[in-house]
């Protein structure tokens, strides 16, 4: 310290922190020697607390107001120093302003997955991250408890040691809860007012309350959730027979709305029917346990109707389906047809069961 500051401080007589940070937990205020004179002013401002020390040990803690230091307001101080009548010198004390404020949006995740068994996707590793809320609420305690004799302290200095305390008891609170892991996304209210409580006790060790803490996220590995996604998609296809059947459909339409010299849309129609046709071979067989029941036959006299087009195929349809073919225009006149017990294909238009549904023009009224 120089000679100025020195005779600066001499004279001085009002001890004040204006904090201008925004990380500060804890500022030691600077005096020579540490003397303070009597009748010193002591100006604390809102979200403060000043705590004097002597030789180590927490002496007293002021609140916010502008104080006066006497040996009556110096109780812990004065007997702690012998001061039975009062005093007229300086004394010697380290003032500690605490920063009592809400310290906000400190952050917190999992490093590593936690491991959990899931009652329907068995073993799954889980990754979860959020926020919390902390403030100082007891000075004295923060001060003996974490801060010690350092004259800056701030929120990094303690940060670390927050976080993993959180990580730590969500991953074992998260086992505990078994919530199955489809649940978790409508739990993160509950999961997040039991982790605060559960935590609340440790911080309150330290001199800290949580005074909010938030579970934002509980997440899967990619590749866990890429096969859920999949999941997911065949569960709402639903039917996968049905779907050919009414992906086929489509593809017809679309090709019947597009006159027959487009060489790309007799192609569409082409792949149309060939994923219709290979699709419906593959699904033939249904997937079923050994133990289900075979699919019985056609009722007798249900008639199957094969579709040909562009050189493809595709079939079996019954008489309904086709019936919506030539509704929609997907089956022309000139569209091949063909069923059992026929030598060769034919046109639709002169297809016995449906040549009735392509006549454009009535026939001749009476006479």
């Amino acid at each position: 310290m120089t000679l100025w500051e020195k005779a600066k401080a001499e004279l001085l007589d009002i001890i004040e922190w204006t904090d201008d940070s925004s990380d500060t937990m804890v500022w030691r205020f600077p005096r020579f020697e540490n003397e303070i004179k009597q009748g010193a002013q002591l100006v604390v401002r809102q979200s403060q607390a000043a705590v004097f020390v002597n030789q180590g040990e927490i002496a007293d803690v002021f609140p916010p107001g502008q104080h006066r230091l006497t040996t009556k307001n110096l109780p812990i101080l004065a007997t702690l120093m012998g001061w039975k009548y009062g005093f007229q010198s300086p004394f010697k004390a380290e003032v500690y302003f605490v920063n009592t404020r809400n310290f906000t949006n400190l952050k917190w995740g999992t490093s590593n997955p936690v491991m959990l068994r899931d009652p329907e996707f068995g073993p799954v590793r889980l990754r979860s991250y959020g926020t919390y809320v902390v403030r100082v609420n007891d000075p004295a305690k923060f001060i003996r408890e974490i801060v010690g004799t350092g004259g800056h302290f701030t929120l990094n200095d303690v940060a670390d040691q927050l976080r993993n305390l959180v990580v730590t008891r969500f991953s074992d609170m998260l086992g505990e809860s078994r919530i199955p892991l489809l649940d978790l996304s409508a739990s993160y209210d509950e999961l997040s007012t039991s982790l605060a409580r559960k935590i609340a006790p440790e911080f309150l060790e330290y001199g800290l309350e949580v005074t909010k803490l938030l579970v934002e996220n509980i997440s899967l590995p990619r590749e866990v959730e890429e096969a859920l996604d999949k999941k997911s998609s065949m569960g709402i296809v639903g039917n996968l027979d049905n779907y050919v059947k009414f992906q086929s459909a489509n593809a017809m339409e679309a090709a019947a709305k597009n006159p027959g010299g487009d060489a790309s849309a007799g192609v569409g129609m082409g792949m149309g029917f060939a994923m219709a046709n290979q699709l419906g071979k593959a699904l033939a067989t249904p997937q079923e346990p050994a133990s289900a029941a075979p699919q019985p036959p056609p009722l007798p006299g249900e008639e199957r109707y094969y579709v040909g087009k562009n050189g493809k195929q595709a079939g079996p349809f019954d008489r309904t389906t086709i019936i919506g073919y030539i509704t929609k225009g997907a089956i022309t006149r000139e569209t091949l047809l063909w069923k059992e017990g026929m030598a060769e294909w034919q046109a639709a238009g002169q297809f016995g069961d449906f040549a009735s549904l392509f006549r454009t023009t009535p026939p001749p009224l009476p006479k």
